[in-house]
């Protein structure tokens, strides 16, 4: 229990084991793989149901939201649409191009991911 607070604000207890439920649900979510168009790459994260329960349903998650749950992915996705049919599915994005440690766009990294996106679809010759 020498958890910083913004954790145990967020730490649902299952009352029987008094066993920290984001915990327990953090080590199910499971993560696709990345895929792309000529902008962004995207992933999605599937949350175990009862983790998904408390979520809003008519917004979009901030990264510390996200990440409070136990969503662990590099820096520079966003949470970017609800998946009205299966709320439990968080659909994310970033652009091309994005540093995973800082987040931020490195123009020399887009310009090379979108080769490499042009490439793989044939519209480009290496």
């Amino acid at each position: 229990e020498n958890l910083p607070p913004q954790t145990l604000t967020q730490i649902i207890y299952k009352s029987q084991f008094k066993v920290p439920l984001v915990t327990m649900s953090a080590a199910r979510i499971e993560y696709s793989e990345k895929y792309a168009d000529e902008c962004n790459e995207y992933r999605h994260v599937i949350l175990p149901k009862e983790l998904s329960k408390n979520l809003p349903k008519s917004r979009l998650l901030t990264e510390a939201e996200w990440r409070g749950i136990g969503v662990q992915q590099s820096r520079g996705w966003q949470h970017y649409a609800i998946h009205r049919p299966e709320s439990h599915i968080l659909l994310f994005r970033r652009p091309l191009g994005t540093d995973p440690q800082s987040g931020h766009v490195d123009p020399e990294l887009q310009r090379c991911a979108r080769e490499e996106y042009k490439h793989q679809l044939g519209l480009l010759r290496k």
